[in-house]
């Protein structure tokens, strides 16, 4: 990733965001591009509009924290964006020197055996462990079965949710926000290019599927950046229906990008039931159709009208 020409996307694109109307100019009837002119954003970061100009050419190496502070809060920029846009200065700086040498490839990383005993002692909660190029890494038996159909159409090995949800079909019924789904998934692997711009399996990933998914490419294009840590995820199980599950990403302390993912319900809740439903019917082997018979008891389909 070329981080002069990534600046000034990323700077172009936040700026685009802001309404005028929003942060007190008059839109006026001359304005040609959306958002807010580059004068305004100069103004309310606090800086000249020529140094500005310069920023979003790309030349950030040298800008201060209040000059980054000031241009966070001016194009509105959320905590995951303004993270994202002091890793890029200091990139520029050189004062964040990768990892790693440019091109050369990570080591896979997979779990200890503790960390898999961890996993798999959580007998009622979802856990995943995954990268930020959305690999899903490691897994307790209850997320194989909530990720059963990615497990089993996964071509590559780790299987990879970004391949799933833009290349099979079948994802867009599992995830039922998938438009949503999609997004944030676009948006964590923009955040991973701006922690580690020179992976090049990340690289790989993001090229070929720009190749493959013109709505993929669409969204790369927006430049928006996300951090994982809580909310609401729903599904559509082919076995047992639907689930709300809150879910909570907790960063693995000396194991770099890497994240565990758990997924859980409100005890007593029918999303609880239906995560119980859906460990049973993991546990036990039983075949897609017993299992969505029993979801059907659990939620009977509507009668038609009269």
């Amino acid at each position: 990733m070329d981080n002069r020409s990534e600046v000034r996307d990323f700077l172009m694109s936040r700026r685009a965001r802001v309404e005028p109307e929003d942060v007190g100019f008059a839109r006026g009837a001359d304005r040609r591009v959306p958002g807010l002119r580059r004068g305004e954003a100069a103004a309310l970061a606090g800086v000249s509009v020529e140094y500005y100009a310069r920023l979003e050419r790309g030349a950030i190496a040298g800008a201060s924290e209040a000059v980054l502070d000031g241009v966070a809060r001016a194009l509105q920029m959320d905590d995951a964006e303004r993270e994202y846009l002091y890793r890029l200065a200091h990139q520029a700086a050189g004062a964040a020197a990768p990892s790693r040498r440019a091109g050369q490839p990570a080591q896979p990383w997979r779990p200890s055996p503790s960390i898999q005993w961890f996993l798999d002692a959580m007998p009622s909660a979802v856990a995943m462990i995954g990268n930020g190029r959305t690999d899903l890494l490691a897994w307790n038996p209850l997320a194989a079965a909530l990720m059963d159909e990615m497990l089993t159409t996964a071509t590559t090995t780790p299987p990879n949710f970004a391949r799933f949800i833009f290349l099979e079909p079948v994802a867009r019924r599992f995830y039922p926000d998938w438009e949503q789904i999609a997004g944030i998934n676009v948006a964590q692997l923009r955040t991973e290019a701006g922690r580690d711009p020179h992976s090049k399996p990340l690289h790989d990933l993001v090229g070929e599927l720009s190749t493959r998914s013109d709505h993929f490419r669409t969204l790369w294009g927006r430049h928006d950046v996300w951090e994982h840590q809580s909310g609401v995820k729903r599904f559509h199980h082919h076995a047992v229906g639907d689930l709300a599950l809150h879910f909570n990403g907790l960063d693995l302390v000396g194991h770099a990008g890497t994240q565990l993912t758990v997924l859980t319900a409100e005890p007593g809740s029918p999303d609880h039931e239906a995560l119980l439903l859906l460990g049973s019917w993991a546990s036990a082997g039983r075949t897609t159709a017993e299992a969505i018979r029993a979801s059907e008891q659990r939620n009977p389909p509507a009668r038609p009208a009269g």
